[in-house]
């Protein structure tokens, strides 16, 4: 393996770290100067070059976990084409301003709020099936399958740089985050008709989805923690039964 591609492995393996440090001040910035010194000492042999590239990532930087590898490949991309005077270092700065919020927004939508509850939905369902190990091999594909995406995208985010991130806005992530979304909603239902007893009532049924949106309404226009209101849910759900019975 050549300098470049032992230096590419460091920072790839290093890009798992980069909210070891986080501040209130800048974030995750910490952490992607850890991830990219490495590729950045093979770009930048100098020292003093290699100072004023890390001066580039000193400020704040803060996006979600999943793209980080993928930015970390763009900008060492980046970096190898403004240390061979393809690129003026102002460009960097311009991409990474916009990039990485974009990229965050993207992800809490996509992968926080779509496709992380689609596999908690998924499995949950399968055990409520009675299938566990089906729910623990889904686990484990899932698993190896952002490992895999984590090191696909760093290595074409490195390869393509300003082109990949070209193609990456046509795939029109948010749409797909919103189809997700649906598809939770049946998934949330199938797994109600998994999971509900066989015995309970329609009425009965009826008046704990009221309860349920109630608290969510709550919940909203309070904002009083979730967990507060839960805890008062489940309280009265367990008064209810004894002041009858008193």
């Amino acid at each position: 393996m050549s300098v470049l591609g032992r230096a590419l492995a460091r920072s790839f393996l290093r890009s798992y770290l980069v909210a070891a440090a986080f501040n209130t001040r800048g974030m995750q910035n910490v952490g992607l100067v850890y991830a990219m010194e490495p590729g950045l000492q093979a770009i930048y042999p100098d020292a003093q070059a290699r100072r004023e590239a890390r001066q580039r990532y000193v400020a704040h930087y803060n996006s979600h976990p999943f793209w980080t590898p993928l930015l970390v490949g763009v900008f060492l991309s980046l970096e190898d084409k403004i240390a061979k005077g393809l690129f003026p270092p102002q460009v960097l700065t311009t991409v990474k301003d916009t990039t990485v919020y974009t990229l965050s927004a993207i992800g809490d939508s996509l992968f926080a709020g779509s496709l992380l509850v689609f596999w908690s939905l998924s499995t949950a369902c399968m055990v409520a099936a009675g299938l566990p190990w089906l729910a623990l091999a889904w686990g484990l594909l899932w698993f190896f399958g952002l490992h895999l995406f984590k090191l696909a995208t760093f290595l074409v985010g490195f390869k393509e740089g300003l082109k990949f991130l070209t193609r990456l806005k046509r795939w029109r992530l948010i749409d797909w985050a919103l189809r997700l979304k649906y598809g939770n909603a049946v998934l949330l239902a199938l797994f109600l008709h998994l999971s509900w007893p066989q015995d309970m009532l329609a009425g009965t049924w009826f008046m704990g989805v009221t309860v349920v949106g109630a608290a969510a309404m709550v919940v909203y226009y309070s904002g009083i923690s979730r967990e507060v209101i839960a805890l008062l849910v489940l309280t009265a759900a367990a008064a209810v039964p004894l002041l009858l019975d008193g």
